[in-house]
């Protein structure tokens, strides 16, 4: 029984065998082919990076502090209840990692995208540049497909929107980096890359700012809607105080004669009516100045830490490296061919 074990575990190994010596065997009468190849591929891969076009990457950390989450929302949403208002909860699904998503979204890239700049003293929208320096424009697909400066957005053709889509993903898929390196702190890194340094800067420093502004306006969203239902119950609260107050004084003017008790009513409903309207307005105005202070404090602030300066990281290929991989890939083609050509021999 154990014969027959070995017998088995013997013929499994000899065809490894086999193909092992027949590789050095193969190697071993081709090495001069071989060589040549591999000479050969080096010296391609050599103009390849020679001539490839190198590419920039930014780099832009910024720490974000939040403002109030949840009390400070709490309260202006009870201030807001008191008259009879409900704008929503107090859970915010705006925080944390979720501004890496918005950085990265379609509103964000195209809105940078579409934005103009001076490249080489021309104006133009850096979606125009991009394509121009990346080569695209050499398509005819989209080679009379324009984004000129000064065009608006809802104006664009079935094609200029179609262009700005796929532009959006290519650019938001392979050039964009958004991540939050430790977990632990609020310190966030952006890096953009492309084959124009200026134009990775000003991507980057215009990513980053539009995020900001669309990140600080929804969060502070439910804050400025309670602050402007306040702001206008108290213009009209104290409108009727005013109101009140002149009441009063043409009520006395017209019964200018106090001997008559049944006068000085209308003067006593119009006092009435000016200490409840007093009042509720100072009452209002405490409200409005808590609900302004919740939204200054609900604003969050992004401060960058490392802006994206110059000079831009450098990205290009070594000549060593890549000849060394161009000569491998290649001779271990050229080995395949060699042993699909005998299998094909054999077979014959």
């Amino acid at each position: 029984m154990e014969n027959n074990s070995s017998n088995i575990d013997q013929d499994n190994t000899l065809p490894i065998i086999r193909n092992i010596q027949w590789l050095f065997n193969l190697i071993f009468r081709n090495w001069l082919l071989f060589l040549i190849v591999g000479v050969t591929a080096g010296i391609g891969g050599i103009i390849y990076a020679a001539y490839q076009k190198p590419e920039y990457k930014s780099h832009l950390t910024f720490a974000l502090d939040e403002g109030d989450n949840g009390s400070g929302m709490g309260n202006i949403l009870n201030l807001a209840s008191q008259f009879g208002f409900s704008i929503g909860s107090e859970k915010d699904i705006f925080s944390g990692d979720n501004i890496l998503t918005i950085m990265k979204s379609r509103r964000m890239v195209e809105k940078v995208f579409l934005s103009v700049d001076t490249f080489d003293g021309k104006r133009t929208t850096l979606i125009e540049y991009f394509l121009e320096q990346s080569r695209q424009r050499k398509s005819n697909a989209i080679k009379n497909i324009r984004f000129n400066v000064g065009e608006e957005r809802s104006s664009f053709s079935y094609q200029q929107d179609s262009l700005l889509y796929k532009t959006y993903l290519r650019f938001s898929d392979n050039n964009i980096i958004a991540e939050r390196p430790d977990r632990k702190l609020s310190i966030y890194q952006v890096s953009v890359t492309s084959h124009d340094e200026k134009f990775t800067k000003d991507f980057t420093d215009r990513l980053v700012a539009e995020t900001n502004n669309f990140y600080t306006e929804i969060r502070t969203k439910k804050a400025r809607e309670t602050l402007t239902i306040l702001q206008g119950r108290m213009d009209t609260m104290k409108q009727n105080l005013n109101s009140s107050i002149r009441k009063r004084a043409t009520v006395q003017d017209v019964n200018i004669n106090p001997a008559f008790t049944e006068a000085e009513v209308p003067v006593q409903k119009q006092q009435t009516n000016i200490q409840v309207y007093g009042a509720a307005y100072a009452e209002m105005f405490k409200n409005l100045e808590l609900a302004r202070f919740q939204y200054l404090n609900e604003i969050p602030l992004m401060q960058i830490i490392d802006g994206a300066n110059y000079p831009m990281e450098k990205i290009k290929p070594g000549k060593l490296k890549t000849a060394i991989l161009f000569a491998l890939i290649t001779v271990m083609l050229t080995m395949f061919v060699l042993f699909f050509l005998k299998a094909v021999k054999k077979d014959n």
